[in-house]
């Protein structure tokens, strides 16, 4: 398994070195509770919400044998994901061997050094971003 982030249709593509051990999907139900006078509490099915997935890796600093990436460095990353979120465009997040492929929005990116190797750490929560389809209706 692999995890690849890219942005504007593949312009710029990181596959993350380091894959983290285990990873969860909720996929929220926008389900509403009513209290009604006669029957009490009912409840109404919403739409599917939006799928988030995080993400706490590192970014190291030094070649390690189970990197699965060599192409950037610990802050390297660090600087590409910035400059993504100062574009203010939503990314694609591919994890192959499922069928994760979904555009995303980052919605933090928290990181740091932590135990004196260079490398950094880091926690990036990511929401499925949804494109706006509008259908034209005549008059």
């Amino acid at each position: 398994m692999d995890i690849f982030l890219s942005i504007n249709n593949r312009e710029q593509v990181i596959q993350l070195p380091v894959v983290p051990s285990e990873f969860r999907i909720p996929n929220p139900q926008n389900h509403e509770t009513f209290t009604t006078i006669n029957q009490g509490d009912i409840r109404l099915i919403g739409k599917r919400g939006l799928q988030t997935i995080t993400i706490d890796s590192f970014f190291p600093s030094k070649d390690y044998p189970f990197l699965r990436s060599r192409q950037y460095w610990g802050w390297e990353y660090v600087d590409i994901i910035q400059s993504w979120i100062d574009r203010e465009v939503p990314i694609r997040l591919i994890i192959t061997n499922t069928p994760i492929n979904m555009a995303v929005t980052i919605d933090d990116f928290e990181y740091g050094p932590r135990d004196g190797s260079g490398d950094v750490y880091y926690t990036l929560p990511l929401t499925e971003f949804k494109f706006i389809e509008l259908k034209s209706r005549g008059v």
